[in-house]
């Protein structure tokens, strides 16, 4: 693929065979974490794919292209760069390529991409939604919008904790959209393992995920969310949530720039829990995505 979409060739020749092929975001990287440890998840990211038998596609936008597969001087740059990359929703990404600007993908914008390029599945660490207190503030993430396009399997730890995850879920259901439990019948809440709604099924192995989510193609249908519960759960981390999302209130930080100043408020108000946690189960999100694309691609 020639143009605005670069495909790195090692994507593009798993593309081409039918192999297995993991997206994954760029956001996480400039915005999840301070620098360098955003690099780091990134590249532990695609260690996990690569050890489950799949092909990472690191998606981000990079001196007037969307590259697909980005290299690891590529991914070190998204640390470098920070909040000064610009946060990729679907509708952001056109007006960063055209303009030459460096910019991190979200969930939606990833999703975007792996539409045009043809890519089955992807990892993040949660999913964006309906924000607590709607409709004041009116906000619901894109991701949801791109959820219900794009045909893929989406492996996350639920809904990000900052977001009222009982409304995301019913909005999920009025879009179509399965949630399965890996090997859990509750959403997990991110950070915890347990307390979420009931997922709409469970799964007990990668194979049993490609075959819903085959079924559900065949059907017409779009994407399919896998949520794999956290190994380790901070239940005591709600307060905490609260309090850096008041502070965001009274600071009036509000749309894509809520995601970043909550996370940072938590690492520093966590001794560093938080971080860890995102970190692990990140990757070990990373790691089930491979292995979900190679039974895709095994068929």
């Amino acid at each position: 693929m020639t143009g605005l979409v670069a495909v790195a060739d090692e994507v593009a020749d798993a593309l081409a065979s039918g192999g297995a092929v993991v997206a994954l975001e760029t956001t996480l990287v400039a915005h999840g974490f301070p620098h360098p440890a955003g690099a780091e998840v990134g590249a532990a990211s695609e260690a996990a794919v690569r050890a489950a038998g799949a092909v990472p596609a690191t998606i981000g936008v990079v001196d007037g292209r969307v590259r697909v597969g980005l290299s690891a001087g590529e991914v070190a740059r998204f640390g470098e760069a920070g909040a000064s990359a610009r946060k990729l929703g679907p509708r952001d990404v056109a007006a960063c390529a055209a303009q030459g600007a460096v910019g991190a993908t979200t969930v939606g914008g990833t999703l975007m991409v792996c539409r045009a390029a043809g890519i089955r599945v992807m990892a993040t660490g949660g999913l964006g939604g309906v924000h607590r207190g709607f409709p004041a503030p009116p906000d619901v993430s894109a991701d949801l919008g791109e959820l219900a396009r794009a045909q893929a399997i989406v492996v996350s730890s639920g809904v990000k904790s900052l977001l009222d995850v009982a409304a995301t879920c019913e909005l999920l259901e009025t879009l179509g959209i399965p949630v399965l439990g890996w090997r859990t019948d509750e959403l997990p809440r991110f950070y915890s393992a347990h307390g979420g709604p009931p997922v709409s099924a469970r799964v007990e192995s990668a194979e049993e995920a490609a075959r819903v989510a085959a079924a559900h193609w065949a059907l017409g249908g779009a994407a399919v969310v896998l949520a794999r519960p956290p190994d380790v759960s901070l239940d005591d981390v709600e307060p905490l949530i609260e309090e850096a999302l008041h502070e965001a209130r009274a600071q009036g930080v509000t749309g894509q720039a809520v995601t970043p100043f909550v996370l940072a408020r938590l690492h520093a108000r966590s001794d560093g829990r938080t971080l860890t946690a995102n970190r692990d189960l990140i990757v070990a999100n990373a790691g089930l995505a491979g292995e979900v694309a190679a039974a895709t691609a095994a068929g």
